[in-house]
């Protein structure tokens, strides 16, 4: 997919007639409608500068009566090894492994390489596409890739810089231990650009959890990164990982609060009383949980862990390519299955579903109050056709524009 919007306006510039939620209405105590208005709004340095009452009049750009919703954010995907862009191909059911599929990369990866430029742009695109202006991207570090992909992945982003931002993870795919990527990793976490060192399934790839968790760590404290390691163990090593990592965050408060587990599906074959206990230990070592929203059987306890204050955060993971067929790319389509997925399904709790699309940012509080967007907030939205969050959730609206640091690009 080619660049979807073209650019409407940047720097200083104000528009009019945008819709915001601006409350609740209510039968009795239930929540029955959001109400909205029409508004002006002015830009500047990146910034939302005001939030004024509609002028139609005024020579501003028109946002066409269209709602604005903070623009979304894809807390895990990996930009660097998609298939998007090359003809379609469906998974292989001879890779069924997380070793078969190392050794399929280290197969693929050298020609994969020198496309995967204009590919990743490409991805970027159909994110983009669908209302996304920010990603948490995970890249291979591995003997096979060296940092070309990190190289290339750089590239693309610089490409895109004006409408797209990305925070870098340093993904050993292939092991710490399991190929020789460990000298690799200390070069990739001094650099500026790398924000995170990640992680794999540290027993079943490298045969040990505390070697693993303790490079990773002391890594990360070395260079003032956070952590982003991807689990897909189950059973006792998963939730053995988990805890040590924990413990490791409560010893370490310079980790709290930028320490993640990817997918940690261990999460999801607990009993009510043990998610609730883990849910605590995650609480207190702020540490938070990256899910792709996991379906054929396995359900995250999203709702238990949000109960507890742990922090969750929600990427596409894998957009059609060799690990997944089914990646859309759309922010809001996860939102969607959140909500089909815990049952949320009325006006208030659709309109909390939002937040999964945008990383915890909502336009209205519980209590219905507004609060985004407000002064000082950062320009980055997108405009819908819809006529509230909780439609848009449920209904995958389409995005007419997006804005990034105050640069608006409306769709063609």
């Amino acid at each position: 997919m080619q660049f979807p919007y073209q650019l409407a306006a940047k720097g200083i510039y104000s528009l009019k007639n945008v819709r915001l939620e601006t409350g609740f209405e209510y039968d009795d105590e239930e929540v029955i409608r959001t109400k909205t208005g029409l508004f002006s709004i002015e830009i500047e340095d990146g910034k939302i500068k005001s939030v004024k009452r509609n002028d139609p009049a005024s020579d501003a750009l028109d946002g066409k009566g269209f709602l604005m919703l903070p623009a979304f954010r894809d807390m895990h995907i990996h930009l660097d090894k998609t298939l998007y862009g090359l003809p379609w191909q469906a998974l292989s059911p001879n890779r069924r492994t997380v070793k078969d599929m190392i050794a399929y990369e280290q197969e693929i990866i050298p020609e994969l390489l020198k496309t995967s430029v204009d590919r990743a742009e490409q991805l970027i695109s159909l994110l983009q596409h669908y209302g996304t202006h920010f990603a948490r991207a995970h890249f291979n570090i591995d003997p096979t890739s060296g940092l070309h992909s990190l190289e290339n992945l750089e590239k693309a982003l610089e490409h895109k810089k004006d409408s797209f931002k990305a925070e870098l993870v340093a993904f050993p795919q292939h092991g710490l231990y399991y190929t020789d990527t460990l000298p690799l990793m200390k070069e990739a976490a001094q650099l500026k650009s790398v924000g995170f060192i990640g992680g794999l399934d540290p027993l079943s790839i490298d045969g040990n959890i505390e070697k693993v968790i303790d490079f990773t760590i002391q890594l990360a404290l070395d260079h003032k990164k956070g952590i982003d390691i991807h689990l897909h163990e189950v059973g006792e090593s998963g939730m053995k990982t988990i805890n040590y990592l924990i413990d490791k965050a409560i010893e370490n408060p310079q980790l709290q609060g930028k320490t993640f587990v990817s997918h940690a599906f261990a999460l999801a074959h607990l009993s009510p009383k043990e998610t609730e206990k883990i849910a605590e230990r995650l609480a207190e070592g702020k540490v938070g949980i990256a899910s792709s929203v996991p379906f054929r059987g396995t359900v995250m306890p999203i709702p238990m862990l949000k109960k507890y204050g742990v922090k969750v955060v929600i990427g596409n993971d894998n957009v059609q390519d060799y690990w997944s067929t089914f990646g859309s790319g759309n922010m809001l389509q996860k939102a969607n299955l959140i909500a089909e997925l815990y049952g949320y399904e009325t006006e208030f709790e659709l309109s909390r579903t939002l937040q999964f699309a945008t990383q915890s940012i909502l336009p209205l509080d519980e209590k219905g109050k507004q609060q985004w967007p407000k002064p000082g907030d950062d320009a980055a939205v997108v405009f819908t056709d819809a006529s509230c969050s909780a439609e848009s959730v449920s209904r995958i609206s389409k995005i007419e524009a997006l804005m990034n640091d105050g640069n608006l690009f409306w769709r063609h």
